[in-house]
């Protein structure tokens, strides 16, 4: 039983490190456009498709900058794993049949509720961080013309120093930035981007806890969105693992075999990508409003908690305005 388990947090650590890894470019534009404001009336958004992120995110800070923020899930996707895992075979034996039957779906979906409910603990401060780092901008400036309404959320005042330069002071993301003045002929409200010498506010991911920690309420700030990830983390569980299940049955039956372990390993990976994506087409408007509230000012936020965020995002039509990022 222990030889067991130890190969099967192994084989979920390296699985889930490999996920990572490909994964992480995707998962940076996804928080980029998630966590940008929406734009005024008349206004262009920051990024305009996710095509428009991956171009402008490499532009300013190189490929490399679409795997900022990886450090932070890359450390801790072992321990994730391992609570996640246990959490699940605790509450499978918890709702084992006294007959030695297989548990159905819905036990199934139990024990992932069960699961996803102790792994939001541990996935909610690695994922604040991990987005802090991939919704700041770029470490290299790139001359564009930038609406001031379409400015990341946390930029606060625009004011003019005496050789001709804009300083832009923002509460997150950024320091001071001397910035170009608009320009002739430019649109009214635009901003020319040219050469800044501030620097990035998080260094790294233990920069990020450091600065949340010391300034943000110690421990605590590092669970802000505690809420919508639990949101996010207990019902995609329940039906990631629910539909896992059913989906090796189904093939089981199909192929005529007596039990789902016999499946092969193509058939399994199948499984496995078609229940991340039921997890995903759960969880998705829960995620958003988890990056916009942990990438929120401290200081001067735009919101003021999971339900008022959930309003400003999508205040006709929940449903509809959660999935707009996914869909461009």
């Amino acid at each position: 039983m222990g030889v067991s388990i130890a190969a099967d947090l192994t084989a979920g650590t390296f699985a889930g490190a490999t996920s990572l890894v490909v994964g992480h470019p995707f998962d940076t534009i996804k928080v980029k456009l998630q966590s940008q404001p929406r734009p005024l009336p008349g206004y262009q958004p920051q990024y305009a498709s996710a095509l428009d992120a991956v171009r402008k995110t490499i532009a300013e800070g190189g490929v490399f900058s679409l795997f900022r923020g990886m450090g932070a899930p890359f450390a801790t996707v072992a321990f994730y794993n391992a609570v996640l895992f246990a959490a699940r075979g605790q509450m499978e034996s918890m709702l084992a049949h006294p007959d030695g039957s297989p548990l159905s779906m819905s036990d199934q979906a139990i024990a992932g509720l069960g699961a996803g409910t102790v792994g939001a603990l541990i996935a909610c401060p690695t994922e604040l961080i991990k987005c802090r780092i991939q919704a700041q901008a770029g470490s290299k400036a790139s001359a564009a013309h930038i609406h001031a309404a379409s400015l990341p959320a946390g930029l606060a005042t625009l004011s003019q120093s005496g050789k001709g330069l804009a300083s832009l002071t923002q509460a997150k993301g950024f320091s001071t930035l001397p910035l170009a003045t608009a320009t002739s002929g430019t649109t009214p409200g635009a901003i020319h981007l040219g050469d800044y010498t501030g620097s990035l506010q998080y260094k790294g991911p233990m920069d990020v806890m450091r600065q949340v920690m010391r300034s943000e309420g110690g421990v605590i700030g590092l669970y802000k969105g505690l809420v919508p990830t639990l949101l996010r983390e207990v019902p995609g569980c329940a039906a990631m693992f629910a539909a896992y299940e059913a989906i090796k049955l189904g093939a089981a039956k199909q192929q005529g075999l007596s039990n789902a372990n016999e499946l092969g390993k193509g058939t399994l990976m199948v499984a496995g990508g078609a229940a991340g994506a039921v997890y995903w087409l759960t969880v998705y408007p829960a995620d958003i409003i988890k990056s916009k509230l942990q990438t929120d000012s401290y200081r001067q936020p735009a919101y003021r908690g999971t339900l008022h965020c959930a309003r400003q995002v999508c205040p006709h039509f929940f449903a509809v305005s959660a999935f707009e990022s996914d869909a461009t």
